[in-house]
């Protein structure tokens, strides 16, 4: 006898895709088989949260790109309701322990809840759209802990961040994310090739051992800084070079020192977590040479490495980074046709600065008001 397959439903704005949207959807995905994500539009985000950072396109593109998404619904309703569940025939919903309401602050899942078909995941610590807004307002080098160690000691935050730093609702406030071994191993998980063990010398990391007799494997590095739709068409089009992605990302230094700025927006630990929830990418080599180097092409099998079409930089000595492949023929340059780049998205935000940071003051406010509600119940509950 079959077992009846476990639909899952999620929804959201999904603005500003991050490793905590993933992570979400991840742990929803663990509670069924199928996985269904609704994704709100333009317009009903504007209306309920203030404007999105990302085109509705480009959040759909995105959220398909996500390796534990099996369906994408364009403009879901923003009031989740059982109609919904029952057209894609979902047994129940899923969403984060963080508060979502409209505009007129009512919560969005309330009709769901009342039908007993509503499961709530544990929310991602340390990183929200908020807080990411927020760390490019406020573009300093420490911005990724910056925030959350003037909350912590009580020192004047800064006033760029608007209210992420001093925000009391725990949603909103400004936050630090602190990375395991265990979350990594998460999202490592569940997109492996079949296991094959091959007789190799050199002998390949253990992650290579799955990989089929005659499988090319492909190789890309860079920053992939606050992941976005340029990233993902960019690894779709290497992964479709090959069979097995392997993508290195720098450290934050080297990232520094190419960029500029005060880049990177999101640290290490970070980009490796959203680089790993693409489904597109097989493996990830965390804090990869600048330089591809002869050896590591043999440590790790490489057949072809790649590049995109924005201007590569020379290492420290002036050399080329990319010679030594270049050398061997195995080295192709690739052009994805998406101009999206880091620093356009950073150009979106601080060209509507005021819209963003009023958006992240309205937000606070509602989350106050539930949270009130929510103290009142609670001590009603137990009088």
């Amino acid at each position: 006898m079959n077992k009846k397959q476990v639909r899952v439903w999620c929804d959201g704005c999904y603005d500003m895709v991050h490793f905590g949207h993933a992570n979400s959807l991840r742990q929803a995905k663990a509670l069924g088989d199928y996985l269904i994500v609704g994704i709100h539009t333009d317009e009903e985000i504007t209306k309920h949260k203030g404007p999105p950072v990302f085109t509705q396109e480009e959040r759909y593109k995105m959220v398909r790109g996500i390796k534990w998404v099996d369906e994408v619904v364009e403009g879901a309703p923003y009031i989740t309701t059982l109609e919904t569940l029952d057209k894609y025939q979902c047994d129940f919903c899923v969403h984060g322990d963080d508060i979502t309401t409209t505009a007129d602050g009512v919560d969005t899942y309330h009709l769901v809840k009342g039908a007993g078909r509503y499961k709530e995941v544990q929310r991602t610590a340390g990183v929200s759209t908020t807080d990411v807004v927020g760390r490019m307002l406020l573009m300093t080098r420490q911005h990724f802990r910056r925030g959350a160690q003037e909350y912590e000691v009580g020192r004047e935050p800064s006033s760029a961040l608007g209210l992420d730093a001093t925000a009391r609702s725990p949603w909103t406030k400004c936050s630090q994310f602190l990375p395991t071994t265990q979350k990594i191993i998460q999202f490592s998980e569940g997109k492996e090739p079949k296991v094959y063990f091959l007789p190799l010398t050199p002998p390949r990391p253990a992650s290579l051992l799955r990989l089929k007799p005659g499988d090319k494997i492909v190789y890309v590095a860079g920053a992939f800084d606050l992941f976005h739709v340029g990233h993902l068409d960019f690894l779709q089009q290497a992964a479709a070079q090959g069979d097995f992605l392997i993508v290195g990302l720098h450290t934050d230094p080297v990232v520094n020192r190419y960029k500029g700025s005060n880049y990177p927006i999101m640290n290490l630990h970070e980009r490796v977590l959203s680089v790993l929830a693409c489904k597109y990418v097989s493996e990830v080599v965390i804090g990869a040479p600048y330089t591809v180097t002869e050896e590591l092409m043999k440590h790790f099998h490489v057949d072809l490495v790649c590049h995109g079409q924005t201007p590569i930089m020379a290492d420290e000595d002036g050399s080329d980074p990319y010679s030594v492949p270049k050398k061997l023929e195995a080295f192709l340059s690739l052009d994805s046709h998406n101009p999206m780049t880091t620093e356009k998205i950073v150009d979106r935000i601080i060209r509507h600065k005021l819209e963003f940071e009023e958006r992240n003051r309205k937000k606070e406010a509602k989350e106050l008001k539930v949270l009130e509600a929510l103290s009142k119940v609670k001590i009603i509950g137990n009088s």
